[in-house]
C-alpha cells in the first residue's frame, strides 16, 4: 500500500473512503456521526483544526485512510477507515504504524484513539498493536447521541 500525507484538495478522497468503511454503522445505535460529515467539513477541519490525514492507495486506487491531530505530547487518530472489500487484510495495522512513525519524526510519545466499545474488533485491533484501555467512559457524539466509549493509548518509543 501506499500512502500520502493528505492535502485538502483530498478532502473529497477521504470522505468517499470513510463513507464506504463506515456505511456498516448506519443502523448502529447510536448511528456513525461519521455518515453526517460532508467533504466541507473535513476541508474546514484541515484549514482551521490543525486535521490532517494519511491515505492510502493501492494501485492508485484509495483504500484507507486515517485522520488524526497533534498536541504537545502526542498524536489522536479517527475515523481510521478501510474500504468493505480490503477489509481483514492488514491495512489498519499499515496505516497505524505509519501513523505512529510520523508521530515520532515530531517528537511525539503518545498515540491515542477512542473506540466505541460496542464494536470489540476495534478494541482488540488495537489491544493488538499494544494500545491499552486508559479511560472507560459515556460521550455524546456529533450527532448528539450518547455512547460508551474507550479511550486507548500507547506509548510511543523512539
Amino acid at each position: 500500500m501506499n500512502i500520502i500525507l493528505a492535502q485538502v484538495e483530498d478532502a473529497s478522497v477521504i470522505h468517499n473512503v470513510m463513507l464506504q468503511a463506515f456505511k456498516e454503522y448506519e443502523h448502529a445505535t447510536p448511528p456513525s456521526s461519521a455518515l453526517n460529515e460532508t467533504i466541507e467539513s473535513i476541508e474546514q477541519a484541515m484549514m482551521k483544526k490543525g486535521e490532517h490525514a494519511f491515505i492510502g492507495y493501492i494501485d492508485e486506487q484509495p483504500v484507507a485512510m486515517v485522520r488524526f491531530t497533534l498536541s504537545a505530547q502526542g498524536i489522536y487518530f479517527f475515523r481510521l477507515s478501510v474500504i468493505p472489500e480490503k477489509q481483514g487484510q492488514g491495512l489498519a495495522t499499515v496505516l497505524i504504524a505509519e501513523l505512529e512513525q510520523f508521530a515520532r519524526t515530531k517528537g511525539k510519545r503518545i498515540s491515542e484513539c477512542k473506540v466505541r466499545m460496542s464494536v470489540p474488533r476495534n478494541i482488540e485491533l488495537y489491544r493488538s498493536l499494544g494500545y491499552i484501555v486508559t479511560k472507560e467512559s459515556k460521550e455524546e457524539n456529533r450527532n448528539g447521541f450518547s455512547l460508551s466509549v474507550a479511550t486507548m493509548e500507547k506509548q510511543l518509543t523512539n
